[in-house]
């Protein structure tokens, strides 16, 4: 990857810069091109070895897709964070390392999430400001806007994906109240009663009696006939 004099450039961790001048240099026998940079932010000046722009994450100005692409992540409300601030600020600052816009969002909405449950370290707000200037810078130079509009474009997003986290938050309180009061009224009502067998009814048992009383009446009277009949 190789710049012109004149481009605009991002830096990692310190935002949009300007390449004022490409020079040659020798050491220790071999020739390197050196970029020098000034960075907008605050007019330092950086020199930054061809060889090294890999390493150092030197990149091009992003074009306007990837800035919509920087928003869509900056409202989406998804938030992986670290409960260890220790792990967090790891995370965080091996993101902001890699100066992509995508990654730089990501740590923005952590910390900015972080920062409405309780105040932030003096570390992670420090992160919380350079990464905040890294996104303003790129997003009013690409969209040729002023830094403080570009700012409150960014707040915007900021504040749409919180709201998106709370309502999902107070969502989840409501469906887990709803609940616990679903399984209190469950363990309040009685025991149902056991089904026990229903007794016969005694117009049924007194009807089986007389049918099994039936052949026995007639066989009598037909013995009765016979000895009448006999005797005669």
């Amino acid at each position: 990857m190789a710049f012109d004099v004149g481009q605009k450039v991002v830096y990692p961790n310190h935002g949009v810069s300007v390449v004022e001048e490409i020079s040659a240099s020798e050491f220790d026998g071999i020739q390197h091109t050196l970029y020098h940079l000034r960075l907008l932010s605050n007019n330092s000046k950086v020199m930054v070895p061809k060889d090294n722009l890999d390493l150092v994450g030197l990149r091009p100005l992003g074009g306007r897709d990837e800035i919509q692409t920087l928003f869509n992540i900056l409202e989406d409300g998804n938030i992986d964070t670290y409960k260890d601030w220790k792990g967090r600020y790891k995370q965080n600052l091996d993101k902001m390392k890699t100066g992509r816009l995508t990654e730089v969002a990501e740590v923005l909405k952590n910390l900015s999430l972080v920062s409405q449950k309780k105040s932030l370290s003096f570390r992670e707000k420090k992160m919380y400001e350079r990464a905040k200037y890294f996104i303003i810078s790129e997003v009013a130079h690409v969209k040729g806007i002023d830094e403080e509009e570009a700012e409150k474009v960014v707040e915007r997003s900021l504040e749409f994906s919180l709201e998106k986290i709370r309502k999902a938050a107070e969502g989840n309180a409501q469906a887990t109240r709803k609940a616990e009061e679903t399984g209190k009224a469950e363990a309040a009502k009685p025991p149902k009663a056991s089904k026990t067998a229903k007794a016969p009814k005694a117009g049924k048992t007194q009807k089986a009696g007389k049918a099994r009383e039936a052949p026995q009446a007639l066989e009598n009277r037909q013995r009765g006939e016979t000895a009448a009949a006999v005797a005669n």
